[in-house]
C-alpha cells in the first residue's frame, strides 16, 4: 500500500527516529498517512499496545480504526492498539487511576446539561448558569486555578463565575463524578504531582501520533507532553483550519512545537486529493491573507473544474429557495445524490429558511448540530437510571430516575431527602436509609423499594449480559406504560421505538466490545459528547462551518458570505478577522466539484430589514475563476460557459433517451 503514497507521505510514514509535524493541508490525506504509519511501526517491530492514536471526535478515531484494521494481518493484535478520543484516554487515564484521585471505580462522567443546576445553585443565579459553566470550563483548559480566577474578575459576571468555581470541584468531588473537562484536566494535574503515575503512563507508549493537533489546548497539550516524554511522536494538522480558539485551542501549541522539541522534523502534505483547481486556487488566494506560521500552498491533479458561482439574493428566504431549485436542477442533471450537496453557514441561526424550502421542496436534509439522539428526553431518562446503577452517588441522576416514573415522590421529599444527606455528608441515595428519613412512612416504602431495585441491578451489572439487563429494566419499572399513559399515541410510540432502539443498540455493543452495563455506560457519556448516534442516509447536509470541518461534498453551497455574518459582527469589532477567513477557508475547502456562494442584498434583523454588503472574503477569492450572477461575462467567459453548457444540454439528451 506504500507505494500508493506520495513522496511527502511516505517520508511522513517511513520517519520515525525523531518527533515529526506533518503539515496536512485540506484533503492531503493526512488520515491515510497516520493509519499508514500505524501499520509501518507494527511491521517495524514496534508492540501493538505501545501505540497510541489521539483523535478529536468518535467518528475519526471509528475511521481510522476501520483503515488500520484493513492494513493489517489476521495475526496482528489489532484490538491492543489504543485509537480512541482526548477524553476517551483521559476516561481510561481516571478509571486506572481513581484510587489516586479520591474517586471509586464508579465515578459519574457528567455532561452540561446536568451540571447547569449546581452551576446556578453555586453561583446563587439560574439566569446565566450555562454561561457560568462556560467560563468555568475555559479557566479549566487554560489551566488557571480557582483563586487565579477570584483574583482575575474584572466584573460581576466573571465574579459570580469564579465563586461558583472555587466550590465546584468539591461538589463534583462529593458527586464521585467528573465533567467533560476533568477527563483532561484531572490527568494532566495527576501526572504534575505523582511522579510514579507520571512515569507508569509514559513508559506504556513508544510512539504517539495525535491528529488534528492545531485544535488542542494548554491542558491537552501538557498531557501530550507528558504521555511522549522523550519518546518520538506524530503530530499532524494545519495551521490555515485552526478554528476554535473559541473553545480553548490555540495555534501557540503549534508554535511551541520546535521550541521545544529542537530534533522536530516538519513534513508539508500539499497534494490535494479532493478538490479541482479553480477551488484551490481560491482557497490558496484567500488564506494568503493570513500571517503564515509556515508556508505552504495546495494543488491538485483534478483538472480546472467549473468557475465558482457567486449569487446575489433578495433576502433570507430568497436565498434559500433559490438553492433549493439549483440543488433540484444540478441533482437531475448529473444523476447525483442528495447526500452529494452540503448547505454551509456561519451559525445555526440561518438555518430555518433552508429548512422550509428544502420541505417545501420535498428535499430530505440532515441537520448538524441539531438534537443529539443522547439529548432525546427518554433517552435521558433511561441513561440516569444506568448512572445510578453505576454510581449511587450521583444525585442528579438520583433526583431524575426517582420521579420518573412517578412514584409519588414530590419537592418535599426530595427537599427532606436534601436536609439530611446534607447533614450526614452523604448522598441522597445513602440518605434514604438513614434512620432520619424511615421516620417518614408516607413515602419511604416507596422510596425504599426503588433504591432497593437500583442496588438489584448493580450487583448483577458485572454478572450478566448487558442487553438482558436493558430489557428487564425497562420492564420493571413500567416505562414503556408510563410513556403511553403521559402522551398521546403517536408521541407515545415514537419514544417507545426510541428506547427500544437504544437499549437494542447498547446491549449489541456490550457483546461486540465485551463490555459489562457498568463499563458501558461510563462511555455513554462520551458517546454523548463527541458524536451522534446515526446512520449514513441519502439527505442533503445543512451545517455550520464549524460542524462542517472535516468532512468533504462533492457540491456545496456557502450561504450567508456578508459582512458581519462571515467575518462575524464580533471579530470584526475586536479586529481579529483571521480565524474568521480560516473558517471561511474550510467551507471553501469543502468542496470536491463544485462551490456556490450566496450573499444577501437585505436581510432580517431585530424585525426589521437591513442592507447586507458582500463579505470582503469575496474580494479575496482567485477572482479569474469566479462567476456573479449579476454581472455580465467578458467574451472569453461567454465562451467558455456556452461550451460548458452545450455540453450539459448533450448529456441531459442522452439521459432523457435512456
Amino acid at each position: 500500500m506504500e507505494g500508493m503514497l506520495n513522496p511527502a507521505q511516505r517520508e511522513a510514514v517511513r520517519h520515525v527516529e525523531s518527533p515529526l509535524l506533518v503539515l496536512a493541508g485540506a484533503g492531503s490525506g493526512k488520515t491515510r498517512v497516520i493509519t499508514e504509519k500505524i501499520a509501518h511501526l507494527v511491521k517495524l517491530g514496534v508492540l501493538p499496545e505501545k501505540i497510541l492514536a489521539i483523535t478529536f471526535t468518535n467518528k475519526a478515531a471509528r475511521e481510522m480504526r476501520e483503515r488500520v484494521h484493513a492494513l493489517l494481518d489476521q495475526q496482528t493484535a489489532f484490538d491492543k492498539i489504543t485509537i480512541g478520543t482526548f477524553h476517551a484516554l483521559g476516561l481510561s487515564i481516571i478509571r486506572q487511576e481513581a484510587k489516586h484521585l479520591s474517586l471509586k471505580p464508579r465515578f459519574s462522567v457528567l455532561n452540561p446539561q446536568d451540571l447547569e443546576t449546581m452551576v446556578a445553585e453555586l453561583a446563587g443565579s439560574v439566569g446565566n448558569a450555562r454561561a457560568l459553566q462556560w467560563k468555568i470550563s475555559q479557566w479549566k483548559n487554560a489551566m488557571i486555578s480557582p483563586k487565579e480566577a477570584l483574583s482575575e474578575a474584572n466584573d460581576d459576571e466573571t465574579l459570580l463565575a469564579a465563586r461558583a468555581y472555587a466550590q465546584y470541584g468539591d461538589a463534583l468531588q462529593a458527586y464521585q463524578a467528573v465533567d467533560f473537562d476533568d477527563l483532561i484536566v484531572r490527568p494532566a494535574q495527576l501526572f504534575a504531582t505523582n511522579d510514579e503515575a507520571r512515569a507508569r503512563w509514559c513508559a506504556r507508549f513508544t510512539h504517539v501520533l495525535i491528529d488534528e493537533y492545531q485544535d488542542t489546548n494548554p491542558v491537552q497539550y501538557l498531557l501530550l507532553r507528558t504521555l511522549v516524554g522523550e519518546q518520538p511522536f506524530t503530530a499532524v494538522g494545519d495551521d490555515d483550519q485552526a478554528i476554535y480558539s473559541w473553545r480553548g485551542a490555540t495555534l501557540e501549541n503549534l508554535a511551541k512545537l520546535p521550541k521545544d522539541y529542537p530534533s522536530l522534523k516538519i513534513i508539508k502534505l500539499e497534494q490535494n486529493y479532493r478538490s479541482t483547481i479553480r477551488i484551490l486556487r481560491s482557497a490558496n488566494a484567500l488564506i494568503a491573507n493570513n500571517p503564515k506560521l509556515f508556508e505552504k500552498k495546495l494543488w491538485s491533479e483534478h483538472g480546472l473544474g467549473d468557475p465558482l458561482r457567486v449569487t446575489t439574493a433578495a433576502n433570507e428566504e430568497a436565498e434559500a429557495e433559490m438553492i433549493a431549485y439549483r440543488l433540484l436542477a444540478h441533482k437531475f442533471e448529473h444523476r447525483a445524490r442528495f447526500s452529494d450537496y452540503a448547505i454551509l453557514y456561519r451559525g445555526n441561526f440561518q438555518s430555518r429558511p433552508f429548512e422550509n424550502a428544502l420541505r417545501a421542496n420535498q428535499i430530505p436534509y440532515l441537520l448538524s448540530g441539531g438534537q443529539s439522539f443522547f439529548e432525546r428526553a427518554e433517552i435521558k431518562d433511561i441513561m440516569a437510571y444506568l448512572r445510578l446503577i453505576a454510581n449511587e452517588d450521583d444525585d442528579p441522576s438520583f433526583i431524575r430516575a426517582i420521579v420518573t416514573p412517578k412514584r409519588g415522590v414530590g419537592a418535599t421529599t426530595l427537599a427532606r431527602l436534601s436536609e439530611i444527606a446534607t447533614v450526614r455528608h452523604e448522598s441522597l441515595f445513602a440518605a434514604v436509609f438513614s434512620p432520619e428519613f424511615a421516620a417518614t412512612p408516607r413515602v419511604y416504602a416507596a422510596v425504599q423499594a426503588f433504591c432497593n431495585e437500583i442496588n438489584h441491578f448493580r450487583y448483577r451489572a458485572e454478572r450478566e449480559p448487558a442487553s438482558r439487563l436493558l430489557d428487564e429494566l425497562i420492564r420493571e419499572i413500567g416505562y414503556e406504560d408510563w410513556l403511553l399513559a403521559s402522551f398521546d399515541k403517536r408521541d407515545a410510540q415514537r419514544r417507545i421505538d426510541n428506547v427500544r432502539d437504544f437499549i437494542r443498540w447498547l446491549g449489541q455493543k456490550g457483546e461486540e466490545d465485551n463490555k459489562s452495563l457498568l463499563d458501558l455506560t461510563q462511555m455513554l457519556a462520551l458517546m454523548s459528547m463527541l458524536g451522534e448516534k446515526g446512520e449514513d442516509i441519502d439527505a442533503v447536509r445543512l451545517s455550520t462551518l464549524h460542524a462542517a470541518k472535516g468532512l468533504e461534498f462533492p457540491h456545496v453551497f456557502l450561504t450567508g458570505v456578508e459582512e458581519g455574518i462571515l467575518p462575524h459582527r464580533e471579530a470584526i469589532e475586536r479586529e481579529t478577522i483571521d480565524e474568521e477567513r480560516r473558517l471561511m477557508y474550510v467551507g471553501v475547502t469543502r468542496a470536491q466539484r463544485s462551490l456556490s456562494l450566496f450573499y444577501c442584498a437585505q436581510r432580517k434583523r431585530a424585525g426589521t430589514r437591513v442592507d447586507c454588503t458582500p463579505s470582503r472574503f469575496i474580494g479575496e477569492l482567485a477572482q479569474e475563476d469566479l462567476r456573479y450572477s449579476d454581472k455580465p461575462l467578458t467574451d472569453d467567459e461567454a465562451a467558455e460557459e456556452k461550451a460548458a453548457g452545450g455540453e450539459r444540454l448533450k448529456s441531459l439528451r442522452a439521459m432523457l433517451a435512456r
